[in-house]
């Protein structure tokens, strides 16, 4: 049997009007951002102050998109007697995104958390050279990561946690000591000082 003729058309048309009586749901991207998960992988952020330089995170990228220079620089003794020691200083941190495939392996292998997960994904260049992002970019995008979930309320408490706690009571202990012996002193120094 053969078709008739502008049978296809007419299909096409009732595709059409069938379409137009229902709501769009098309996101007008530029003028309402969408609603993205809180913890989304948009770029990596840098943490600039705990990156020790170890080169651990361009090692194990797949993609070796990773750019890191240092150099190294003598540290004073810290006693009197003691020896100086040398450090990495970080002179240039640099992600090619044109080759990152946010796999997170930099991430995840990074033994100091210096590099995290941005939602940040509005980042577009004109020119695919413009992608290797730089240490001062990455610096910005560590302002857009949210904070690490909440710990479980039944967890133990992490043993990092508690030996920074430790530590900052026995500083504020001894703080306040102090603070009580110069105040004790200045309470018998005082009634001297009003005589004559």
């Amino acid at each position: 049997m053969a078709p008739i003729p502008g049978s296809g058309l007419a299909k096409g048309l009732a595709v059409t009007l069938r379409t137009m009586t229902r709501k769009s749901v098309t996101e007008q991207y530029p003028d309402a951002l969408p609603e993205l998960p809180p913890r989304t992988r948009g770029v990596i952020g840098l943490f600039e102050e705990n990156c020790t330089v170890c080169m651990l995170c361009a090692r194990e990228c797949p993609d070796w998109c990773i750019y890191i220079d240092s150099h190294k620089e003598t540290v004073p003794a810290a006693a009197p007697g003691g020896r100086e020691r040398s450090r990495n200083v970080l002179d240039r941190f640099a992600i090619d995104f044109s080759l990152c495939m946010y796999c997170g392996i930099c991430i995840e292998v990074c033994p100091f958390d210096a590099l995290f997960w941005s939602p940040e994904f509005e980042y577009a260049e004109t020119d695919i050279r413009e992608l290797t992002h730089e240490r001062d970019k990455l610096r910005e995008w560590m302002w857009t990561v949210p904070a690490p979930p909440a710990l479980d309320p039944g967890a133990e408490e992490p043993k990092e946690i508690a030996a920074a706690r430790k530590t900052a009571e026995k500083l504020a202990a001894a703080q306040a000591e102090q603070t009580a012996q110069t105040d004790s002193a200045a309470d018998r120094a005082e009634p001297g000082e009003g005589e004559s």
